[in-house]
């Protein structure tokens, strides 16, 4: 390999987050000298969990898989909040343990291949197990792919910190998304195409396996990347740690206010199914339409990652509160079909209340990933880190109960709290200090 083939990774790294001194802010030197393979390495570890994602979706495809096996339509009823609190809620007691190794980078590799793992079983149990049966195998197969990807979450942002330099973090968040972005459009198409009308369960084993193999070279591109010793002080059993956790937020008024405006930010992905619903309603549109509004809000992702990527290495409490604005004109927008003539309301028209949904979340997403991992102190970052997604996870959890509220008033009604909730998100957000000075 020639001097110039072994330089291009810097220099496509320097181009791309317009870096041209090699200057590195918050990480050794030595680690300076990794940081482009090591952001590159990160950069496709992130295009093949976001296809994975779709591809294997909870909100999406497992639905369908379940009612594919046979299984009752109450079990979809578990499947996000399995999901999200699986991932969110036991991070409290993940992140004092991961204070006693050097290396971090191995509780994501593993957390990887256990996801993967998962997904090899739920396909062999959509193959051999139907009914009630079936689908309590899924979701505990889901529950415990969620579990490792709360370890996964919390080491993540940790390895990010130590092999990143501040300012380029959000860049590489930005290309995570987008080039996950442009694989899910593919995998939005093919589900539409191929999947959208059908109750083949050997089609959503096909996927399922797929997204397992793209876990696992997830994990083998992270076990590539070169990480630092880092300080293993401060280790601490999962009841300390709650405690260490609940003193946190009272000590640090300003993090306990960005946990509050993230948890108001939540309402942007968590009015999305309920858009879903409501086209139903209004549009009368099928499974087929479904896949037209994934590929809509995977475009949104593709679109706005990049440039929500280079906003939030200059002011990622800006990106929240933008994204919460963006939001807040999807609700408006999707509310608007109440009084729009039928013409109009068609699923093509509707599509776009899904891609301003998708620009806002992708929006949200980085902002408050850069805010937490250039605002937290590297000593305490899993710690921090892990409170927040565990005060967030049980909300995700208890926000089930919102469902009454579609049920009781109308989905309407639900869609016009949420909007009045990004409200609250925007505010806070715009509260925040510089993401450096969030810790006293």
């Amino acid at each position: 390999m020639t001097k110039e083939e072994k330089e291009l990774p810097r220099h496509l790294y320097e181009f791309i987050t317009e870096d041209d001194d090699n200057a590195c802010e918050a990480i050794p030197e030595s680690a300076c000298k990794e940081a482009p393979g090591n952001f590159f390495l990160n950069a496709f570890n992130g295009a093949c969990t976001k296809l994975a994602e779709q591809i294997a979706s909870p909100g999406l495809v497992l639905p369908w898989l379940l009612s594919a096996m046979g299984a009752p339509v109450s079990l979809s009823g578990f499947l996000v909040p399995l999901n999200r609190g699986g991932s969110l809620l036991p991070q409290l007691a993940i992140s004092g343990r991961i204070r006693k190794f050097k290396i971090r980078k191995w509780f994501w590799v593993g957390a990887g291949s256990a996801q993967a793992v998962a997904l090899l079983f739920m396909a062999f149990a959509a193959l051999s197990l139907t009914g009630y049966l079936g689908g309590i195998a899924v979701l505990g197969l889901l529950t415990l792919f969620s579990i490792a990807s709360g370890v996964g979450s919390v080491s993540y942002k940790d390895v990010l910190a130590k092999t990143i330099p501040k300012g380029k973090r959000g860049t590489l968040l930005s290309i995570r998304a987008t080039v996950g972005g442009i694989l899910a459009l593919g995998g939005g198409y093919l589900i539409y195409h191929y999947v959208g009308e059908g109750e083949d369960v050997g089609m959503y084993a096909i996927l399922l396996l797929a997204a397992a193999l793209l876990w696992f070279l997830a994990a083998l591109l992270f076990f590539y990347i070169k990480e630092e010793p880092g300080a293993t002080d401060g280790a601490r059993t999962a009841l300390k740690e709650a405690k260490e956790g609940w003193g946190l937020l009272k000590r640090q008024p300003l993090f306990l206010r960005f946990v509050i405006a993230r948890s108001f930010l939540l309402s942007v992905m968590l009015v999305i199914p309920f858009y879903s619903i409501f086209a139903r309603q209004i549009t009368g549109t099928e499974v087929s339409g479904l896949g037209l509004f994934v590929i809509a809000n995977s475009l949104a992702m593709v679109l706005s990652s990049y440039f929500w990527g280079r906003f939030a290495d200059r002011s990622s409490k800006h990106v929240m509160a933008a994204g919460g604005l963006v939001g807040v004109l999807g609700s408006v927008i999707a509310l608007s079909f109440l009084i729009l003539p039928e013409t109009w309301q068609t699923p093509i028209v509707f599509s776009t209340v899904f891609f301003i949904a998708g620009f806002a979340h992708a929006g949200i997403r980085l902002g408050r990933k850069t805010y937490l991992v250039d605002g937290a102190p590297e000593k305490e970052r899993p710690l921090y880190v892990a409170v927040s997604n565990t005060f967030v996870g049980l909300i995700t959890v208890l926000s089930v109960a919102l469902g009454f509220i579609a049920d009781l008033f109308g989905v309407e009604w639900l869609i016009g709290l949420f909007a009045l909730l990004m409200i609250g998100g925007v505010l806070t957000a715009l509260a925040l200090p510089k993401a450096e000075e969030m810790v006293a």
